[in-house]
């Protein structure tokens, strides 16, 4: 005897978090769909871009996408990090020659690959064109004999030492970066991106210290300014992706954003030495904020960051202030508990939660 499915089934908010939690679907559809569900009556409900189509956070981890993301980083390496001084005795017009042929290359398999909706080596494929535009820069500017005298001028240079010389490189590198990105939307082309922002937050902090000499605090600074720029911009792009009705544009074009700000930022933060406990306590807070911060926006690079910054304190704390103290480990040892008691009544209560601070977030 044929069984037909039931037309109506119960579905409770567990469900909803189980989905999310097994991978079937994101976890901004499945607040957005209780969101939804909870409140049929109400015609204000705003229908939101996640349950339009969802946020789609990134390719999924399988064997098939390692091999790709493996390939393409030694592509990518290839013509980076891995330049060596042999290849260079080609000279620059010959360099030139081969980077612009690599670069209409990898544009064009981008495109074969991107309309058979392959985005992941599509994806690749024009980061290695992003990649290869300092190279063609370090070229013309050498051939056109404009590249600054002093310093290192071997373009395999570029990926360790830092120069202000490398800015003309880095300034070109966001230019068509971003004009690439414009074109293709793949979220993989922020990565060689971001990465020129933390070069460039270093070799701009070089070229301020010509007169002066090295100063390893001024350094730190900029790292720690730098940081908290991109992560500002990386904030709008995420708003602005979350927000998008276009499929394209609802990606997760600021994970690398978000990934290289935080570190640039909390690594200028932690190298500070503050000659006092409120200092230190005050790194305390911040690496809290973090922490709560990156649970509240669902980016982890924060998180964890911030859990280094409060094990290091609490590390600091136990073996030099409370070191001879029997009952600071009890006291941390509650502490730990509260957080986990407080993670149990987040879990309880995360749906509300952000169904609730979703009310004062501005409507498209």
């Amino acid at each position: 005897m044929a069984h037909t499915s039931p037309s109506r089934i119960a579905l409770t908010q567990h469900d909803l978090q189980a989905a999310a939690h097994d991978g079937l679907i994101t976890k901004a559809q499945a607040d957005a769909l209780w969101q939804r569900w909870s409140a049929p009556d109400d015609a204000n409900a705003v229908t939101t871009p996640a349950a339009l189509g969802g946020y789609r956070s990134g390719p999924t981890f399988g064997f098939t996408n390692v091999l790709y993301y493996f390939g393409g980083m030694v592509a990518i390496g290839a013509m980076s990090l891995f330049m060596t001084l042999g290849f260079e005795q080609m000279g620059a017009g010959g360099l030139l020659a081969i980077a612009l042929a690599y670069l209409v290359a990898c544009l064009k398999v981008a495109d074969h690959f991107k309309a058979r909706s392959l985005h992941v080596p599509a994806g690749l494929l024009a980061t290695l064109a992003v990649v290869l535009v300092p190279l063609i820069v370090w070229c013309a500017q050498s051939l056109a004999g404009l590249w600054p005298p002093g310093g290192d001028a071997r373009f395999s240079a570029y990926h360790m030492h830092v120069n202000w010389r490398w800015l003309t490189l880095e300034f070109a590198t966001l230019a068509a970066g971003a004009v690439m990105l414009w074109r293709y939307r793949l979220p993989f082309m922020v990565m060689p991106l971001a990465v020129t922002v933390w070069y460039m937050s270093m070799d701009v902090a070089n070229g301020l210290m010509q007169k002066d000499g090295f100063d390893w605090t001024f350094t730190r600074d900029v790292s720690l300014l730098f940081g908290i720029a991109t992560c500002a911009l990386a904030m709008w792009v995420d708003v602005r992706s979350r927000r998008s009705q276009d499929a394209d544009a609802r990606q997760d074009f600021a994970f690398w954003l978000y990934l290289y700000g935080a570190i640039m930022f909390w690594g200028g933060l932690s190298l500070r030495d503050s000659d006092n406990e409120w200092g230190k306590l005050a790194y305390c807070l911040i690496n809290l904020a973090l922490i709560f911060g990156g649970a509240v926006i669902g980016r982890r690079v924060f998180t964890v960051l911030g859990a280094f910054g409060v094990a290091g304190y609490l590390g600091y704390l136990s073996h030099r202030v409370f070191q001879d103290s029997l009952l600071f480990p009890f006291a941390l040892t509650l502490l730990g508990l509260g957080f986990v008691w407080l993670g149990v009544w987040w879990q309880r209560h995360e749906a509300a939660i952000h169904a609730r601070l979703q009310r004062f977030s501005p409507v498209r």
